[in-house]
């Protein structure tokens, strides 16, 4: 049986914080199932940064369909949780099954990366306090409101969770956190 691996978004997620670790992990031997409000077509998005914009820019992104709905998700099915930036951790933060399965994961000690807008659901699940995570960087109030010291790094590992603070980081926060992953949930 292989390795699975949760990946939580929906519409509005960054379109490469989805789709590079979703890549990335099953290129490492991992399945990597992608949950959602719903299991339907998901609309990604592409930030970007442009010259004389004070932030990112957002434009169309891909399309992918979602694997299984969040009321759906057993946790305990799954090895780790990857909760990619964008927009949609802004409103999936307020679902109460999405913060379910984020408990499950910290409260586990399983191996969970986080990157960008994605430590909002982390901070609204409540486990976020006393842990250091990067994010995007104008979450910094958000990520101290939430009790925890944020990091401006590309890949910060506290314990078994490795944030970054946006796409460009990548390289960093996934190597990172595959050599978590090779020590707390290696391939089976």
């Amino acid at each position: 049986m292989t390795s699975k691996i949760l990946l939580v978004t929906g519409d509005a997620a960054e379109s490469l914080e989805v789709f590079y670790p979703y890549q990335r992990l099953r290129e490492e031997g991992y399945q990597v199932d992608i949950a959602a409000p719903a299991r339907k077509r998901l609309q990604f998005v592409v930030h970007d940064f442009v010259d004389g914009f004070d932030t990112y820019t957002e434009k169309p992104g891909y399309t992918w369909p979602a694997d299984i709905a969040f009321a759906d998700v057993d946790p305990a099915d799954y090895v780790a949780l990857v909760v990619p930036g964008g927009r949609a951790p802004e409103y999936l933060r307020n679902d109460p099954h999405v913060q379910r399965i984020v408990r499950h994961f910290f409260e586990g000690d399983k191996p969970v990366a986080q990157i960008c807008h994605g430590p909002l659901v982390s901070a609204a699940a409540g486990v976020l306090s006393g842990r250091r995570s990067a994010a995007y960087p104008a979450l910094e109030p958000d990520v101290i409101a939430a009790g925890a010291q944020y990091v401006d790094g590309e890949a910060v590992v506290d314990g078994v969770v490795v944030s970054a603070r946006a796409w460009p980081d990548h390289p960093a926060w996934i190597r990172a956190f595959v050599e978590v992953l090779r020590v707390k949930a290696p391939l089976s």
